[in-house]
Formats: C-alpha cells, structure tokens, sequence
C-alpha cells in the first residue's frame, strides 16, 4: 500500500526584480502565483492535521495527489506576501520559524551567507576572499591547507555553481563554528550592512505576525531554536535547542498535541529522532528531494521537494 503525499519546500518569497537584493535565490511573487494555480489544478492542498489524521493503523485517507505546503525560516515574506495568497486560495500552510531570529533580532548565519552571495557578485571573487581570511586563523585552530577544504565540495550540484557550494560548506559546516562565525561576520558587515538588528527585523517575522499566522489557521512549528546543525549536536545539546524553541511555540498559543519540527540544513540523528518521539513530536520534516510516502517513510523524516521541482 502507498499514500503519497509531496511536501513543498519555500523559502524566500517576494518581489524580487523591485527588492533591495534582486540576486537573492527566491521565488518571485509572480511565479508563486502561477505555481499555486498549478497547485489547484493538479494537487489537492492538505493540512499538517490531515497528515497527522492519516498516520498509524486506522489513520484517514489522504485525498488523491494530496500537496503540503511548508516554508522556513520565518521571513517577512511569508506574512506579507504568502498568506495573503494562501488565504485567498482556502490552502493552509506549515511555517517553521527559528526562535533565535525572532526573539533576539540577530541574523542567522545562513542567511547572513545568502545576503552576501546576494549582494558580493562574483562568486569566484568572493571565494578568493574566504580563502584569504582563513589566514587570519590558520595558526590558532590549525586550519587545513585551503585546497584540502576545497576538494570536500562536490563538482555539481542541483542549484549552485561550484564556487557557491564551495562557499556554503566552507562557512556553514567545514571550518570551526569560531572561525566561520567571525568570517560570516566580517563578510556581512562589508558586503551587506552593519546594522544586523535592523536587518534583522526587516528579515524575520515577529513574534506578533507569527501568532497571527495561527489565527489565521495556519501551522506553526518548530525550527529548532539557533538554526543549529542538530545531528551535529550531543544528545543534551539537541534536548535545550527543542525544548527552547517549544518555549516558543507555547509562547504563540501552539498545541503540544500535534507539534512538528522542520530541521534546520534536513540534519537529524538517531538520538535527536528518540528525543522527539519522547516529547510527542508528530511529524519531522527534511530535505531529501522526493515525494512522501506515509506508509513507507518514518513520520519524523518526511521528504521534501524544493519548490524548484515544480513547474511555475
């Protein structure tokens, strides 16, 4: 038996050509138009309390070509320009906000990293000047030679040019967290702004917006609370990242009852996935690009399809 259900996967969304950063990899509020009549025309647009409803022996039917919308991160695009959109067409979504970035007006480093792809140009260019700043910590952590570094990326990916992938595994998961942070840091503050608390909350949601998304009868889960690789965490640190970002969630009004996790990077582990079936967490969301199958696929690693995967 199958029940197919394919999970879509947003993250910025907005108005891209008239923005102050056009380069940014998102999906313009035109063609998110045209991917939801898409959508409507070939899918039947589900809830995460349907997909909950379905789960176990017993569980309800999906519909046929059953489609979950989720988007992370908690952008101000998904309040300005999403729900409007969402709300029109009677389609309730999944948002997954990192607390950290709301509560405390920071910018993630990831998407310190976007905005500085967005905004440096060439990326060979940008690379070189990675590389240089490395120097500044080559004795103290005992860096590796920057080709070691390099060869780690792959030669393709579905996406990004090389020089890009380069980058992100660089400055997101290959150098020690205090060097890569002090780069980020450098790199954002030269390249984007040095005002990271405005840009913070132009970025993100606010607490306020989010709580509104759930009266609006939208889903609201958690993202983890620092956007933290948390298959790279100990099993103690990965209990204080949920458990902090369900202080959040209990914070907006959401229930425990029907919880779900989207993970940060689609990083998770043994350990964290017994962690949340202690906590009741109902349903965990990744990245592997493939339709969601709820009678074959674990309910905390659900699949996800980028919305690149589908026309627009």
């Amino acid at each position: 038996m199958s029940r197919p259900v394919t999970i879509v996967m947003y993250h910025y969304v907005r108005e891209l050509a008239h923005s102050r950063f056009p380069a940014i990899k998102g999906l313009s509020l035109e063609r998110f138009r045209r991917q939801l009549d898409h959508i409507q025309a070939n899918y039947t647009p589900v809830a995460v309390e349907d997909l909950i409803a379905a789960l176990g022996p017993g569980g309800r039917d999906l519909p046929p070509r059953a489609l979950l919308l989720t988007f992370d991160d908690a952008y101000t695009d998904h309040y300005v320009n999403v729900l409007p959109a969402l709300l029109a067409r009677g389609i309730r979504g999944c948002f997954f906000p990192p607390a950290q970035a709301v509560l405390e007006h920071v910018v993630l480093d990831v998407n310190k990293i976007h905005f500085i792809l967005a905004s440096a140009g060439d990326p060979g260019r940008l690379l070189a000047e990675v590389v240089a700043l490395m120097e500044d910590f080559r004795a103290d952590y005992d860096l590796a030679p920057a080709r070691r570094y390099l060869q780690t990326a792959p030669a393709d990916h579905r996406f990004d040019p090389r020089e890009v992938v380069v980058i992100k595994r660089l400055l997101q998961r290959e150098l020690p967290p205090p060097v890569r942070n002090e780069i980020v840091r450098r790199l954002f503050a030269e390249h984007v702004t040095t005002d990271e608390t405005a840009f913070a909350r132009e970025l993100y949601m606010s607490a306020d917006q989010l709580a509104g998304l759930r009266r609006a009868g939208m889903h609201v889960g958690s993202h983890g609370f620092s956007h933290a690789w948390l298959d790279r965490l100990d099993p103690a640190g990965q209990a204080a990242e949920i458990d902090r970002s369900l202080a959040f969630l209990d914070a907006l009004g959401a229930s425990r009852d029907s919880w779900t996790i989207c993970y940060p990077y689609g990083g998770y582990n043994a350990s964290l996935l017994d962690l949340l079936r202690a906590r009741r967490c109902r349903l965990g969301f990744g990245v592997t690009p493939r339709v969601a199958d709820l009678d074959a696929d674990e309910p905390l690693a659900l699949p996800r399809v980028d919305t690149n995967d589908l026309p627009s």
